[in-house]
């Protein structure tokens, strides 16, 4: 028996001196894994910034509790008090604080609170409520560009738009802090909590420019309150890259309450996700492919008599009575369908579908952004003469803004097709750029000389014919009118629902920029593209090209045909410096007005050389 005891004591012995001099530092971990409870720590979100560094969507400190449930003493004076604090039912507290977790996040009555609420709750001294930091999205311009950046959600991951896209570059490397409690849940004040430092995620530039956002939505706000429409979807690109400068649709939605809007106004980015016939903007692809083949010249004559009989079908121009003897300049100039019916005819079904291809019509651009849709095509097989006829005008088949917009770059860049993208570059918290975008040519469609043709025919449309609303003095604009119709769930087109649309580059010379703004279904106007969406493109483009540095050119521009009772004249602006009161002669066409006491011109405004209205003002500094 003492024999045993003795070996026994010795083995015990053996044992504890194993434990501690061998196994100490595997079951000293295992116990403070045991021990330990983490209370997660989030850092901020990548911000979103536009092309100059300026804060699209950015970050707002704010704080979440969280509990340990066996450290409360008192569950229901607990769950009173932070129900009464929280603006929450009190039992859906006491859900969270009888859970038997290690520690429970108080989420969503308790996620991402202010800093007075989280004051309240630490001055209430609660036993087992801890109250950690936390961030959530700050929306600087509210509902500006909410389609294209999204939104995030209760746990900060993206759900859409650039949130989703880039999620991965975004969101952020979670931290922690560890404490250390028994198994009751009391602390275990001999150990020291451990923090781990939580990793901010990578901002995102985009190609976007706000203040040429600001431009854009403007407008719309204005198009918005003139028309009341169904929808507006508005876009600018860059012609030299293929960036996307400024991107609306509307209806607007408020990112930070998303929940409150239908999914359809949050998930849909029209001008990349709408497929529709584009109507007389397609125009500009067929023009462009017909030039390229050599199949007609500017000067060459057809006669529109109002409709033009294909197959067995007699298909209308838009002008009833028609456009009489033209030329094909005039054919573009005056949008007149039964002129593009004839290119169709001469380019051929096989060439035609061969010019969708190099257009990038038959397949998605490609851009950065979630949801973009993609072209419903007649079938090739299917294509008659009638189907062609139509599909030359812009019926029969849908596209979407940013395939025109990019098809219609690439007829007057010098014929190359860009890839339309929106993200800039990629920086990290320190500053450290780790990517940046350029741009992408997929392929080349057409010559140089065909692309100065497009330029030349593009602005006689804005200076001479159906675009003349979206002419500006001095800044030579090219563009096409669109007016489509809408087809019916029921089948044929609805009666009354039109996209009015106007596609706008400036300026011809060297184009800079590309606007795009469809209307869709406007109420109270004349049905027309050319009527409604050319002006605010129009001003639109003013404003940019002033924004943007780029000098007027009136020397150089094709005159504005004016229109009687439509049009009003403009005259140039003398060089009235150094003259006197009795020198300038007053007329009918504008007024004076002087300002100052001196009776010598130091100061005009507009400068000399300008053009202004008819009766506009010309103000005098004199001095």
């Amino acid at each position: 028996m003492i024999g045993l005891t003795v070996f026994l004591f010795l083995v015990i012995v053996i044992k504890m001196g194993f434990i501690t001099f061998y196994s100490s530092t595997e079951i000293n971990k295992k116990a403070y894994d045991l021990w330990s409870r983490e209370i997660p720590i989030s850092t901020s979100r990548g911000l979103i910034l536009d092309r100059n560094g300026k804060v699209i969507v950015g970050n707002e400190l704010c704080y979440t509790v969280s509990s340990i449930n066996k450290q409360i003493e008192n569950v229901d004076t607990t769950a009173t008090i932070l129900a009464d604090i929280l603006d929450c039912d009190r039992d859906k507290i006491l859900t969270h604080i009888t859970k038997k977790n290690s520690i429970e996040i108080i989420k969503p009555e308790g996620r991402r609170i202010s800093k007075e609420l989280a004051d309240k709750i630490v001055k209430q001294n609660l036993k087992g409520i801890y109250i950690t930091s936390d961030s959530k999205r700050y929306y600087p311009y509210g509902s500006m560009l909410a389609q294209v950046v999204g939104f995030c959600g209760i746990d900060m991951e993206g759900l859409a738009g650039i949130e989703y896209m880039y999620e991965d570059f975004l969101k952020s490397q979670n931290g922690s802090l560890s404490i250390y409690t028994d198994a009751k849940g009391n602390l275990m004040h001999n150990t020291l909590s451990q923090f781990n430092e939580a990793t901010p995620g990578m901002n995102v530039y985009l190609t976007i420019d706000l203040k040429l956002q600001e431009i854009l939505d403007a407008v719309i706000q204005k198009a918005v309150s003139l028309y009341t429409p169904k929808q507006v979807m508005g876009l600018m690109v860059s012609v030299k890259t293929g960036e996307i400068l400024a991107m609306t649709s509307y209806p607007f939605y408020e990112p930070s309450h998303y929940q409150d809007y239908d999914s359809q106004i949050y998930n849909r980015n029209l001008p990349i996700f709408t497929q529709f016939e584009l109507g007389s903007t397609f125009k500009v692809i067929t023009y462009a492919a017909a030039l390229e083949e050599n199949l007609f010249d500017l000067n060459d004559h057809i006669y529109c008599g109002g409709s033009s009989v294909v197959g067995d079908r007699k298909i209308r121009c838009w002008k009833a009575g028609g456009h009489g003897s033209q030329t094909f300049l005039e054919g573009i100039q005056n949008s007149c369908n039964v002129c593009f019916m004839e290119l169709g005819r001469r380019l051929g079904v096989e060439k035609f579908y061969e010019y969708l291809e190099k257009f990038g019509m038959l397949e998605k651009t490609g851009i950065d952004l979630q949801g973009e849709g993609k072209s419903i095509v007649v079938k090739k097989e299917s294509c008659g003469p009638v189907e062609l006829a139509t599909q030359a005008f812009g019926q029969s088949s849908a596209y979407t803004p940013i395939q025109l917009a990019m098809a219609a770059i690439s007829a007057v860049n010098g014929g190359d097709l860009l890839k339309p993208y929106i993200l800039k570059k990629l920086e990290t918290y320190a500053n450290e750029i780790v990517y940046e975008k350029t741009k992408t040519i997929r392929k080349e469609v057409i010559s140089d000389k065909t692309s100065d043709l497009m330029k030349y025919a593009l602005e006689c449309v804005c200076a001479l014919g159906t675009g003349r609303n979206a002419f500006i003095e001095g800044y030579r604009v090219g563009g096409k009118t669109g007016t489509a119709q809408v087809i019916s769930s029921t089948g044929g087109y609805e009666s009354g629902h039109y996209i009015l649309s106007f596609l706008g580059m400036a300026p011809m010379n060297d184009p800079e920029i590309l606007c795009y703004l469809a209307i869709d279904k406007p109420q109270n106007c004349t049905q027309y593209g050319g009527v409604v969406a050319a002006p605010l493109v129009g001003e639109i483009l003013e404003q940019a090209l002033s924004y943007l540095k780029i000098n007027r050119d009136y020397d150089n521009q094709i005159d504005k045909n004016l229109r009687w009772f439509l049009d009003t004249p403009t005259y140039r602006v003398e060089n009235y410096i150094g003259k006197t009161k009795k020198e300038i002669k007053n007329n009918s066409f504008y007024h004076f007005v002087y300002y100052g006491e001196g009776d010598t011109v130091i100061y005009q405004s507009p400068n000399a050389g300008e053009k202004i209205k008819e009766g506009d003002t010309i103000m005098f500094y004199m001095g």
